[in-house]
């Protein structure tokens, strides 16, 4: 099994790749989205606002999937397992961390009048490194 010093793993977090980030909704089924992520001092971490239906799904339970491909090579990837815990500590400042690394803005340019951004942080569980190709 991986883990987040792996070389590989911090390579493939540490670039602008995005997140597709799987939650599960109340009546078990699964829910997917494409999401921002950092690993900062050892800290997986993902960013949403308030009212929109992954945080909703993380607050009612915590089990997480992110999986991170190389958009050059999509056989080479991390699968992060775990659990997250969300909260308004350092999500603003968070979130204009993201736009830097992804779109090298200072500030996060899409927030909407009055949101309200969460930053949920991922405790591994088990982390999968795979490279074909």
């Amino acid at each position: 099994m991986a883990s987040l010093d792996n070389p590989a793993v911090q390579r493939l977090l540490s670039e602008p790749f995005c997140a597709s980030l799987s939650t599960l909704n109340d009546d078990g089924s699964v829910h997917g989205t494409v999401v921002w992520i950092s690993l900062e001092d050892g800290i997986l971490a993902v960013n949403g606002a308030e009212g929109r239906h992954w945080p909703a799904n993380l607050d009612r339970d915590p089990h997480v999937t992110a999986l991170i491909p190389d958009p050059a090579n999509p056989y080479e990837y991390v699968e992060i397992r775990g659990t997250a815990t969300g909260g308004r500590d350092d999500a603003d400042r968070h979130i204009n961390r993201l736009a830097k690394k992804y779109i090298d803005r200072d500030e996060y340019p899409f927030r909407a009048p009055g949101e309200v951004r969460l930053k949920y942080v991922i405790t591994p569980d088990r982390i999968r490194y795979q490279k074909q190709g």
